[in-house]
């Protein structure tokens, strides 16, 4: 059978990674690449800020080339989509008219999603779409993937929250109001190791640091985050998967 050739939206994520798991099990497509939305100013993803480095080690031990879409400061949304147009006729010039996306449940993000690709006669796939968000990050943890948590909304939790191994005992810690897999925007995540991974990525939490968000003329959108800076570390990441196995047995044991 020949396989549909696909591009994957990836942020680098947990959701974005239990997603791509699910799309490379799925022996109808051949995720051809990555595509990260990075900034172009600062050089790092756009959604949470990691940098290009830890991306491109992601993409290299997933085993899946990278192509990037750098956004300029105050890009507007027809800034946005002419980039888009571009970086979308490069695919459908390799020949790729499939799309996966990590989304869950914003339905206005999932239709402008399929509005856009449908222009250029690109589908967009979702695998998680609709699945509980409890469901999914228990499927996430289980899977053995490892992730840290790069940036919080402050609106909403404690600084204590940023920087965190993301584990069963920060979801437990979480407020009632906030969900489990931060689909309101309330966290967001790097994932290091997990299946889609032939190696760990070395990380570890550097200066975490507080940026305000303010809308012209309306207070009531005012915002602010905290994010933590995500180093790598200089070793073999092999053997950093060794003492981390070790680390996980002994701590099953006690």
């Amino acid at each position: 059978m020949v396989k549909e050739k696909a591009f994957f939206n990836w942020s680098g994520g947990k959701d974005s990674s239990l997603a791509l798991y699910e799309a490379l099990q799925d022996s109808s497509f051949d995720i051809r690449y990555l595509l990260t939305n990075l900034s172009a100013e600062y050089n790092r993803i756009s959604m949470h800020g990691v940098r290009y480095e830890l991306l491109e080690e992601q993409a290299k031990s997933i085993g899946i080339p990278l192509t990037t879409m750098r956004i300029i400061k105050d890009a507007s949304m027809e800034d946005y989509n002419n980039l888009m147009q571009k970086k979308m006729a490069f695919f459908i010039d390799k020949d790729v008219r499939h799309c996966f996306f990590g989304d869950i449940f914003l339905e206005d993000l999932k239709k402008y999603r399929e509005e856009q690709l449908s222009k250029v006669n690109i589908k967009a796939h979702f695998p998680l779409w609709k699945r509980s968000t409890k469901t999914i990050i228990k499927t996430f943890i289980d899977l053995g993937f490892k992730a840290k948590v790069v940036s919080i909304n402050a609106n909403l939790l404690d600084k204590s929250f940023v920087g965190r191994e993301l584990d069963a005992m920060f979801i437990k810690d979480l407020p009632r109001y906030v969900d489990v897999c931060g689909e309101n925007g309330e966290f967001h995540s790097f994932v290091y190791d997990g299946p889609i991974f032939k190696y760990p990525i070395p990380i570890k939490v550097g200066s975490i640091v507080k940026k305000e968000y303010k809308s012209n003329g309306d207070s009531s959108w005012n915002t602010s985050f905290w994010y933590a800076d995500i180093e790598k570390i200089i070793g073999d990441p092999l053997l950093l998967r060794t003492i981390l196995n070790k680390k996980a047995i002994k701590k099953s044991d006690s």
